[in-house]
């Protein structure tokens, strides 16, 4: 049965208020497109600045498009839709705390440099427990410091590469979409956006890094934003409430899987939980800065970018999801969780006892693609592995083939 078919059919186990409801939320959550807004325009400047001064002064960060036009009609049409009609109850729930996640990000971009920006993204993200805080600093304080591999492939090489893992998923669905794009603003490095795999033009790395990092954002965004395409309920495709925790990990586990998440990588994560709690404590930027290089080793450039990225519109605690993710997505597999299923869509770990009963009844799908990698061999040894190993062990001292 073609994909078309199948969805339609699927789709009619929906109410009209649920179809309508799933539509709408999917599309607001697009102009919303909180992460553009609280990007700084900037950073360059900063970096020279800051550099200049001897590593005192951290100049304020500048951003580029402020709020969704008509905030309070955005808001109000959001509060409108018609969810408390929605007849199946599982998706009602799913679609609630949607509209509400929805909400809570107008008001964080409301707030951006405002007094109430970090409560704001304590509402959205959570805020950094000392558990997580505790586990960050364990980490930087028993994962080795192993030098940098040297920088030897650039973005033209890292474009072939990703090109030629798309056209592998083309291959297997037709339907696949991502562009490959070269980006011209400098310092952005990789990132995926409405499923396009963005390069920044001046981006290097080690050429072992290549595939991991392909894994990272085709094998797991542009993949759980396929799948999600592919299923009656669009929301999927985006995110479900919550759902960065989940796909950054799978998205950091996946760099492991494909045979190569370096000591250096783990030791970031930690770092952006420790800059987010010093953040939410109202720490200047440079106080982050040195905390990172001089307590926990951190290279410059790393703790620059780390230090910019936790004071984003105030004090941003999202850094702190890639942990926190990292570290309940192992718990998962740790307990005899199934890993594909987790590639059906965009969603939070929480989420799918809901998404399961969902699949019984037939609304929701599995994964209409996986990442190329779980059919590898020596990733399926790894992906083994990795269900008996502590969160401060996931990391490889060298390239696995």
């Amino acid at each position: 049965m073609m994909h078309s078919e199948a969805k339609e059919r699927r789709a009619a186990a929906l109410c009209d208020a649920a179809i309508e409801v799933d539509k709408q939320l999917a599309e607001m959550d697009m102009r919303i497109d909180w992460l553009t807004r609280l990007t700084p325009v900037n950073i360059d400047d900063i970096a020279v600045e800051f550099q200049s001064s001897g590593y005192r002064t951290m100049p304020d960060s500048t951003y580029g498009e402020g709020l969704v036009d008509d905030a309070p009609g955005f808001r109000k049409a959001l509060f409108d839709l018609p969810v408390r009609e929605i007849a199946n109850p599982r998706v009602q729930a799913l679609l609630l705390e949607k509209q509400r996640e929805l909400d809570r990000q107008i008001e964080l971009v409301r707030m951006r440099d405002c007094d109430g920006f970090i409560m704001a993204s304590i509402d959205l993200f959570g805020h950094v427990d000392e558990q997580l805080l505790d586990t960050a600093t364990r980490i930087l304080a028993d994962v080795p410091v192993i030098p940098r591999d040297t920088s030897d492939v650039d973005a033209d090489y890292v474009r072939d590469a990703a090109e030629a893992e798309v056209a592998r998923y083309k291959a297997a669905d037709e339907s696949f979409e991502c562009r490959v794009i070269i980006d011209e603003t400098p310092g952005t490095s990789l990132y995926t956006s409405m499923g396009n795999f963005h390069i920044a033009f001046d981006y290097r790395t080690h050429h072992a890094r290549v595939a991991p990092l392909i894994q990272h954002e085709v094998g797991t965004h542009v993949v759980t934003r396929h799948n999600g395409r592919m299923q009656p309920l669009r929301t999927l495709a985006g995110g479900l409430a919550d759902y960065d925790e989940l796909q950054e990990g799978i998205a950091v586990l996946a760099e492991y899987l494909a045979g190569y998440l370096p000591a250096a990588r783990l030791r970031l994560l930690a770092a952006r939980v420790v800059a987010a709690h010093m953040a939410v404590k109202e720490e200047s930027g440079p106080n982050i800065y040195a905390c990172l290089t001089d307590e926990h080793g951190i290279g410059n450039e790393m703790a620059f970018d780390t230090a910019v990225r936790a004071k984003r519109g105030g004090g941003l605690t999202k850094d702190a999801l890639y942990l926190k993710g990292l570290a309940e997505l192992l718990a998962h597999l740790r307990h005899g969780g199934d890993f594909e299923i987790l590639f059906l869509g965009k969603f939070a770990l929480k989420q799918l006892p809901t998404l399961e009963h969902l699949l019984d009844e037939g609304i929701v799908r599995r994964p209409a693609i996986l990442p190329t990698y779980v059919t590898d061999p020596p990733a399926i040894e790894r992906l083994a592995r990795v269900r008996n190993l502590s969160l401060e062990s996931l990391y490889q001292e060298r390239p696995e083939t």
